[in-house]
């Protein structure tokens, strides 16, 4: 297990100009264009002890500002997401879908989103983090604008799965990137704080969302969403540093790289985390997916009341992750955190199944969004802490391990997508049978694959 001690650029003593002379400093060359330079310290947000006072002022400032760039990659997919969660009944009203068809789309991004990884985490260890994800910002740029035209549902589910393909890139480069840099408690705390840059995407993208619908039809959301890639495309461009040096990168082709993937799969506890993750964000997304039919048609409240409820979850995400990050982590074991938030989520399941089937008579909207806003807050201590323990495991393969991660997440979520719809628009039930199933799937493969009571004595130390 590798320690605790902060940023490998920290333990290194890189220092922020890349322009170390002691035994353990790493000379950093420089490419022909700046923005392309190797640069492993640029995102460390505390500079190295040391350094004078100016210096240490723009290592802050570069810090901060690499870890807003992060943030938003990882913000992306749930904007790309959430805006479009209000127009749901318009879409279908507007194509003449059904419902069930028009989740579609949303399963197509995810699976998109789930396939891409598989192919930009490889190429991020062989090429760099940074050719990468600039190839796959401008074809999500171009999917985006595209599926602003779509004439049909057949067509916007064509390029809706061509904009989660592109989009991947953002979400496996900025794991994979905060695994070049960090490792032991010091990553998981930085998963939290990219929690908290990119959980304020869901709870503004509805409400963004649910705007727009004032002023224009559900096209208009893809046109944001095209000005948002096109501004984060810019910013990648310009400011963020290549963070995989050159001599660490592989040069094997395909075969390399499935040998790689085989390698974290045969380690059992990696695929216990990934498995155990991906099921907990097939609850998140099977309320992601449910919640408009649920909050709007079956409840009657406005886009405008769902898009609060919405943020007001995404709140309660934030808050728990900051707690996770700022409190707990370091404090209190990663697992038995982990273990928490996952007992949290099968109670908030159950919760909401009881309600929603009928158990405790006609229920109305207050208490399922009690249940909800639970269930949603409790994946502030599931998500972070399954990735950091995930990634901790791995040392030289990241882009493969986080596409990995992502693909599972992503995979089983498309999964679980059509399911919450299986029973039509009128009932709630689908969506809390999900949820249930997958919390507890997430408990037993935590428990049966991790188990985490075999490694407490060697992570009591640090973790």
């Amino acid at each position: 297990m590798p320690d605790s001690g902060g940023s490998r650029a920290q333990r290194a003593h890189i220092p922020t100009t890349g322009t170390g002379t002691g035994a353990d400093d790493r000379q950093i060359p420089h490419g022909d264009a700046g923005a392309l330079s190797v640069d492993p310290a640029a995102p460390q947000v505390t500079a190295p002890a040391g350094l004078p006072g100016p210096a240490a002022r723009t290592a802050r400032r570069t810090g901060l500002l690499v870890t807003m760039v992060l943030g938003g990659l990882t913000a992306l997919p749930p904007l790309s997401m959430d805006m479009y969660l209000p127009a749901l009944p318009a879409v279908t009203d507007s194509l003449s879908a059904p419902a069930a068809t028009i989740q579609l789309t949303l399963t197509a991004c995810l699976a998109g989103m789930a396939l891409g990884q598989l192919v930009v985490g490889p190429m991020s260890d062989r090429w760099g983090r940074r050719r990468p994800l600039l190839l796959g910002m401008v074809v999500y740029v171009l999917a985006t604008a595209i599926c602003a035209l779509a004439p049909t549902a057949e067509l916007l589910i064509g390029f809706r799965l061509l904009q989660g393909l592109a989009g991947a890139a953002g979400i496996v480069i900025a794991r994979a990137v905060v695994r070049d840099l960090y490792d032991g408690v010091e990553m998981a705390r930085f998963f939290s704080t990219l929690m908290l840059i990119s959980g304020v995407a869901p709870v503004i993208a509805p409400v963004i969302g649910g705007q727009v619908l004032r002023i224009t039809d559900w096209r208009g959301i893809f046109v944001v969403l095209t000005a948002v890639g096109i501004v984060l495309t810019l910013v990648v461009w310009k400011w963020l540093h290549e963070t995989l040096p050159p001599a660490d990168r592989h040069t094997g082709g395909v075969a390399d790289a499935l040998r790689t993937m085989r390698g974290l799969l045969a380690d059992r506890v990696f695929t216990g985390y990934m498995v155990a993750g991906g099921l907990a964000f097939a609850v998140l997304f099977a309320y992601i997916a449910a919640s408009p039919f649920v909050v709007q048609e079956i409840y009657g409240a406005s886009p405008q009341t769902f898009s609060l409820l919405f943020g007001i979850n995404s709140i309660g995400l934030i808050t728990v992750g900051q707690i996770n990050g700022k409190l707990l982590v370091g404090r209190i074991s990663l697992d038995k955190v982990l273990g928490f938030g996952l007992a949290v989520i099968v109670l908030a399941a159950v919760a909401l199944l009881l309600m929603t089937s009928g158990v405790f008579g006609e229920v109305g909207l207050v208490p399922v969004a009690a249940g909800l806003f639970v269930l949603m807050s409790a994946m502030g201590l599931a998500m972070p802490n399954t990735n950091a323990q995930a990634l901790m495991r791995t040392k030289h393969a990241a882009g493969s391990a986080s596409a990995l991660l992502g693909t599972s997440s992503f995979l089983i979520g498309a999964v679980a997508s059509p399911l919450v719809g299986i029973a039509g628009e009128d009932t709630a039930v689908p969506m809390a049978v999900v949820q249930v199933v997958c919390a507890v799937a997430a408990v037993a493969c935590f428990l049966l694959l991790c188990r985490p009571w075999q490694r407490a004595g060697r992570e009591a130390g640090g973790l």
